[in-house]
């Protein structure tokens, strides 16, 4: 269990487990507890996708949309309530669809997920380990991503690899 003050990484590949396990570790911890969402809803899958993830969640959840201002909502937060940001992966690739600085972004929100106020857990996709993508957007955002997952792990006081639905610790 996370200290007050702590920041956990939870990664892994698609369906892997990787949300639902982290809203365990939330919910272990006193309510209230805020899900910051990075996803858009641009298409009739993804809102489903949000549905389910919104149905999974009962009450005392409190629900931030934060597609694109990352940084910004962390920062807003109160200190000492558990935090669920779900996922850097969609974060990033807003961020690339709308042609923003990379850099600069990525740079800001390990800025502030380097000072966690409390006990955050932070979902991201693990990307690089199948076939090398066979278009240039494809393959920047495998290497963006790789990037950003390998900073941030850096960062974070515990990391978890979730494979078939089992957290294995890696650090």
């Amino acid at each position: 269990m996370p200290d007050r003050s702590s920041l956990t990484f939870i990664i892994g590949g698609a369906r892997s487990g990787k949300s639902a396990h982290a809203e365990i570790l939330a919910t272990a911890l006193p309510s209230p507890w805020t899900y910051i969402a990075t996803a858009q809803a641009y298409d009739d899958e993804m809102r489903e996708r949000i549905a389910l993830h919104r149905s999974r969640r009962g009450a005392g959840w409190i629900t931030v949309d934060a597609p694109l201002d990352l940084a910004g909502a962390l920062e807003a937060l109160p200190d000492n309530l558990p935090v669920l940001v779900d996922c850097l992966t969609l974060w990033l690739t807003n961020h690339m669809l709308a042609d923003h600085d990379l850099e600069l972004e990525c740079r800001r929100l390990r800025d502030v997920l380097s000072r966690p106020r409390g006990p955050w857990f932070v979902v991201s996709n693990e990307v690089g380990q199948g076939i090398v993508p066979d278009n240039a957007l494809a393959r920047r955002f495998r290497d963006d991503a790789g990037r950003l997952n390998q900073q941030v792990a850096a960062i974070a006081d515990t990391v978890l690899l979730m494979v078939a639905g089992l957290p294995l610790k890696v650090k």
